[in-house]
């Protein structure tokens, strides 16, 4: 990027036509499921000390977690329609946004339960949302720890119109590239959607390779590393040779961090290459092809010809795509981010990227 194009503005946002590729939506108590849950779960979750998953990756008073005045007065924020509405769909410029829930169905250790509430979460997306506003697109939720049955809740919905992206939380008990994933893999890219892997997850293992950390902001500040471990693996275990239509987004987890993990993942391909003989590019070359990252929230810097030398280190104008994360607060604002930008370059953030790689 040319200081003449840093310098030049882009378009006010109410001008900007947005797809907002990240908006939470919460699954209030398990109550809420149970039009959509078999009668022998209902009483299940009735009649015993079960009641669904209990881990969150947004602690309830975590300051990250809720923006003010997005709760409505009955459940946590991201449970109504009509506030998601009035807050998020009826911003300026905004023309569709893709739903994403972090209901922890990865942390349910009890295989058909994982499944029917996979399901029920699913069918509740369809009902209660999708059917409702034709604005919304949705990520489906799936028991990623299982990955057979993953697919087969692909199968399940994955023709319906309004499901654009598989939900996987980015802390896993395995690497997504690992083998076990295969069928899964296979589901996704046979339906073509995308795999949104998601900023959170609760597997049960450390959320760092050094072990358990002491506070939340360490999880949250650190996650950065746990993207990039399942980018690593993705392309090293032939995930991409395998299924080359195959698209993953990477989801709340930044972009800063990636021209140099793609520098040091090059130069590792070219010592390291015959390890892997079917990695047969160099891994910055995969992920310019297979993979796009969400803005917000955005880690850049505050001096901003460090963010636009960031910027020209993707090396592509196709990387990035907007979202905004509601309801969850963020110090940065996505908007003032695309408000600095070469107008072509905010265009292609703000929807063109996200129409083309979701086939909106």
């Amino acid at each position: 990027m040319t200081e003449a194009q840093a310098a030049e503005p882009s378009p006010a946002s109410a001008e900007l036509s947005l797809v907002d590729c990240d908006v939470h939506v919460e699954v209030a108590r398990a109550d809420v499921l149970f039009p959509y849950l078999p009668e022998h779960w209902i009483e299940h979750i009735q009649q015993s000390r079960f009641k669904g998953p209990t881990d969150t990756a947004y602690p309830p008073r975590a300051p990250t977690t809720a923006r003010p005045g997005s709760r409505p007065e009955n459940g946590p924020a991201g449970s109504d329609l009509d506030l998601l509405r009035a807050q998020a769909l009826d911003a300026p410029g905004v023309e569709l946004a893709i739903l994403n829930c972090a209901y922890a169905i990865d942390s349910i250790h009890h295989p058909d339960a994982a499944v029917a509430l996979a399901s029920a979460v699913n069918d509740w997306l369809i009902a209660e949302w999708l059917d409702k506003e034709p604005r919304l697109r949705a990520s489906m939720v799936v028991p990623s720890q299982l990955p057979e049955l993953a697919a087969r809740e692909i199968e399940r919905v994955g023709d319906h119109p309004g499901f654009v992206q598989v939900f996987l939380p980015v802390r896993a008990q395995h690497p997504y590239g690992s083998r076990i994933f295969r069928p899964m893999w296979e589901a996704i890219a046979r339906h073509d959607l995308v795999a949104g892997i998601h900023f959170g997850g609760a597997p049960g293992n450390p959320p760092t390779p050094s072990g358990w950390p002491s506070y939340y902001f360490e999880e949250y500040a650190g996650m950065a590393q746990v993207f990039a471990s399942q980018v690593v693996s993705l392309i090293t275990e032939g995930t991409f040779d395998r299924w080359p239509n195959l698209r993953v987004t990477l989801i709340e987890g930044g972009f800063t961090w990636l021209p140099a993990h793609m520098w040091r993942f090059d130069k590792e391909w070219r010592n390291l290459r015959r390890i892997v003989p079917w990695v047969k590019r160099p891994p910055s070359a995969y992920i310019r092809e297979h993979m796009r990252f969400t803005i917000q929230p955005l880690d850049a810097p505050t001096n901003r010809e460090y963010l636009f030398e960031v910027l020209e280190q993707l090396g592509s104008d196709e990387l990035l795509l907007y979202a905004s994360d509601y309801p969850h607060r963020h110090d940065a604002d996505p908007l003032e981010f695309l408000r600095g930008l070469p107008p072509d370059l905010a265009r292609k953030i703000a929807s063109e990227n996200a129409r083309s790689f979701y086939r909106l």
